[in-house]
Parts: structure tokens; sequence; C-alpha cells
């Protein structure tokens, strides 16, 4: 790990946000999140603009239950909007409270339900963070709302894996998913943002999944994210949860681990380890996060 985690007595009763990489060990890689540990008496309008001001996709904030023992509630705000679940910034806010409280089991209060977070060492000396989803869903979707998601990516019916069909899965927040019959077709991404943004929030999205299976439990992803004000979110533990559902409801997969990999097209690769318990039903999303100084 290129650097290490601050000393337990760092404050963290400042507005300002922290600065955290998600499902990643080197501060260059993985997904940037902002995360505020004190939030108590921050507005809605301050907590966007802190967020639109850092302009990382996400920033988590956070407030302590009253009475409840290692347990926040958590908003999260992207630049443009707030969203109900972000995974990365929820993995960057339990590793920041883990180099401060230690490892242990974490309650976070979200706007999309209780969402419980398990905070490991890592073998490196840092810390990883594993979290379990809300329950999941996964809809069908209008074929003309997938021709027009297309249209707006550049992407040609044909270039989609028929093994994988257009669905929009839900782990916290919904997630449009279209596999990708190539690793290029995925590398090459340039949409309209605006018209894809709109699209979105027609069918209140949060991103695109956009996959390409590598094998049977090795994805390669990425996630536009134009309603959040980016154009591309580099690794996002709240789609790899809608996917693990996806891939549960469409192929049966149970008791299955996989590994996703997103990043590597925007030179920050990541690692996201997505767990299908047999008999949970929340999705369990496993990465590291390293402070980013």
């Amino acid at each position: 790990m290129t650097d290490t985690a601050p000393a337990a007595s760092a404050p963290t009763d400042s507005a300002e946000p922290l600065r955290y990489a998600a499902f990643t060990a080197d501060p260059a890689g993985g997904n940037p999140a902002g995360v505020v540990l004190d939030a108590t008496g921050l507005t809605d309008e301050r907590q966007l603009a802190l967020a639109a001001r850092l302009g990382y996709s996400e920033t988590a904030f956070l407030t302590a239950v009253p009475g409840a023992d290692r347990a926040w509630a958590v908003r999260y705000f992207s630049p443009l909007a707030e969203v109900p679940f972000c995974g990365h910034a929820t993995i960057a806010s339990a590793v920041a409270l883990g180099e401060r409280h230690g490892p242990g089991a974490l309650r976070f209060d979200t706007r999309a339900g209780e969402v419980l977070v398990e905070v490991t060492a890592a073998a490196d000396g840092g810390y990883a963070a594993t979290l379990t989803s809300v329950p999941p869903a996964v809809e069908e979707v209008a074929a003309a709302d997938v021709a027009e998601a297309l249209a707006l990516l550049g992407w040609h019916p044909e270039e989609l894996d028929p093994r994988h069909p257009p669905r929009i899965a839900y782990a916290g927040a919904r997630h449009l998913v279209l596999a990708a019959a190539t690793r290029d077709r995925l590398a090459r991404l340039s949409y309209d943002f605006d018209g894809l943004a709109a699209l979105m929030r027609r069918l209140d999205l949060t991103t695109l999944q956009l996959v390409w299976e590598q094998d049977a439990t090795t994805y390669h992803v990425r996630n536009p994210f134009p309603v959040g004000g980016i154009v591309e979110d580099p690794a996002t533990g709240a789609a790899a949860a809608a996917f693990g559902a996806y891939l549960r409801e469409v192929h049966g997969l149970d008791g299955t681990r996989l590994t996703l990999h997103q990043g590597e097209d925007l030179g920050r690769p990541g690692l996201l380890t997505v767990d299908l318990a047999a008999g949970r039903a929340g999705v369990a999303v496993t990465g590291q996060a390293v402070r980013i100084f």
C-alpha cells in the first residue's frame, strides 16, 4: 500500500470531507469518495455543496445514531443530487471508521434501508470492508428503453451478449444491466451525456452497469453516471451488488463468489468481490480502501 492510514487521533469533527480511494489499496486506483464522519447539523444544501466542491462521484455524510453502538445514519450526495445508496462510499466510510475504532461490525442506516458492514484487517496492514446490501430485486426492461439506451451509447444490438439479457437490477439503487459481447466493445465508451441522463432520470436509474464476461465468475464492468454529473464511476459497489442479484435471478447463481474488474479503462483499476451466499437475501460486496492525502 502506497500510503498509510492516518493516526487514530486525526480529527474527525470537521465538515471538510476526508478523501479515500475505494476498492483498491492504491490511492491512485479505485474510486475516490468523500467521507464526512460527523455531519451533525449539516443541512441538505450544505451537504450537496460540499459534494459538488469535492467533485467525486459521491460523498458520504455520517451521523452517529444516538444510543446505538457502532451505528450511523448515512446519506450520499453526488455533485448534482442525493442518491439512496452508494457502495464505494460505504466501503470508504467503513474503512475510515475502522482506522479510528478498529475492526468489527457496523450498521449504516441509509435511505435505501439498513446496510450491515464488517470491517476487517487486510494483509497489507490496511483495512477492508464487506457490505451486505438491502434485499435486491430484478425486473424486466421495455425493449424500447433498451433500444434508446443502446442508441445513446452508440452500441448496436448485435454487440450485446445474448447470454445476458438486459434487466434493471436493484440492491439499494437501480441500474440497467447491459452485457457487451466483446471486451473491445466495453472499452470504447463515448455516449450522449445529456440524452442518457434524461433516459436514466425517466427510468429512475443511478448508473448503467455495462459488463463483459471474462469467465463464469469474472467480469469487467463500467458505469456511466451522467445523472450524478460524472461521465463514469470508476468502481461501483451498489452496481456490483445489483449485478450479483441479476446473476442470481437470471442464471440461478447462488453460493458463488464473483470478481469484478473496474476502472482499468480509466487508469484507476479497482477490484470488487461479490458473494452470493446461499440462503442470504442480500448481496455482499468486499473491497479495500485507502486514504488519499
